[in-house]
């Protein structure tokens, strides 16, 4: 297996592994969850309905076959790290709590621009 390919996957594991627990904390509201979105304004309802996309978002990119599938989930996920920083940032919170969510942004989209042909979109 070429080293692109051995790196898009672990990668892509990563990338996975932190939507997916993210994903997950969200629709279970958990407590730094629930404090975190309180101070950002939102209503509690939202982690869920953005818990549910994330989930999903990383079975599609760890899914065999499905390229479009993938681009849309790829793309799920840039709007999501990019919305999670720019809200801590229009908040006022420091800008260390914004570099979580552009660490995963730059490893999903390492991972996507890495992926194989067979993965990829015609």
């Amino acid at each position: 297996m070429p080293t692109r390919t051995k790196v898009y996957f672990a990668l892509t594991v990563v990338v996975a592994l932190a939507v997916l627990g993210s994903g997950f904390a969200n629709v279970t509201l958990q407590a730094p969850i629930e404090e975190s979105m309180k101070s950002l304004g939102y209503p509690l309802y939202f982690p869920r309905i953005l818990g549910v996309w994330k989930i999903l978002a990383a079975i599609a990119i760890l899914a065999p076959g499905f390229p479009r599938l993938k681009e849309w989930a790829y793309a799920g996920i840039t709007f999501n790290m990019t919305g999670a920083a720019l809200s801590h940032l229009a908040a006022g919170d420091p800008i260390v709590t914004a570099l979580p969510p552009l660490g995963i942004l730059a490893l999903a989209l390492a991972s996507w621009a890495l992926r194989p042909d067979n993965r990829r979109l015609g």
